[in-house]
């Protein structure tokens, strides 16, 4: 046991710090992707219930790749495609030399892609959720688009949407173990490398399956709390248009 301690302690034998780095980046991670995937997933949304067809059809074909491809090809996708493209991009200009994407930044834009593939689907189910009649008694009032959207619509889209997105939070923290294969150091491959190193594989895999649920745990409360901030926000929006 004492063996053990050491081992995952912060002391100059131990992966303590390793580790805390890499929780670290796998946090930084999760939370860089997470407003590139909500936007993306939310203009797309638009696109796909609007009046123009190219723009849904660009949204239908944009969902059907990221949610057609494993994760990790499309993370294979963007790092070293992004490099050759970035390559062919110099040579074109009369820049020669290696260019190579850095691995934090792939991996935020191959998962923003695909959480994006998929919000998208659960903005697009919240949208649909709310009468139209919310959009024509704000107009009825006197409230302009943006107004409408911003005081009627999107706090309601939000309490509906949330437990989906709620769900694809998750899951993200969980896909932020895929950059370990391009060398991004999060808890993954800072664990692989103390169970490879120590000969110890459960009980550093078993410590990223602790941090892993720690954040999930962490990410429940926050959730609930703004679970809570949003149906507050719905009473207020609703009890506004009342009054007006």
């Amino acid at each position: 046991m004492e063996k053990y301690a050491v081992l995952i302690g912060f002391g100059p034998e131990g992966w303590g710090l390793s580790i805390a780095w890499g929780l670290l980046t796998t946090v930084m991670l999760a939370l860089a992707t997470l407003p590139v995937g909500l936007l993306l997933g939310f203009l797309v949304a638009l696109g796909k219930q609007s009046s123009e067809p190219s723009l849904r059809l660009a949204s239908n074909i944009y969902t059907t790749i990221f949610r057609g491809l494993p994760e990790l090809l499309t993370l294979f996708l963007v790092y070293f495609g992004g490099s050759l493209a970035i390559q062919k991009l110099f040579a074109a200009i009369g820049i020669q030399g290696s260019v190579e994407v850095n691995a934090f930044a792939a991996g935020m834009l191959a998962l923003g892609f695909v959480f994006s593939s998929y919000s998208s689907e659960v903005f697009l189910s919240a949208f649909r959720a709310i009468p139209k009649g919310q959009y024509e008694g704000a107009y009825a009032v006197g409230l302009s688009s943006f107004q409408t959207m911003r005081k009627i619509i999107f706090p309601q889209l939000i309490k509906i949407a949330l437990p989906g997105l709620a769900n694809l939070w998750l899951v993200l923290l969980k896909d932020t173990s895929l950059v370990s294969v391009i060398s991004l150091t999060d808890i993954l491959r800072q664990t692989s490398v103390a169970a490879r190193v120590t000969k110890e594989p459960f009980l550093f895999y078993g410590v990223a399956c602790l941090l892993y649920l720690i954040l999930a745990i962490i990410s429940s409360y926050f959730i609930g709390r703004i679970e809570n901030w949003a149906q507050g926000s719905n009473k207020k929006s609703t009890a506004s248009v009342a009054r007006s």
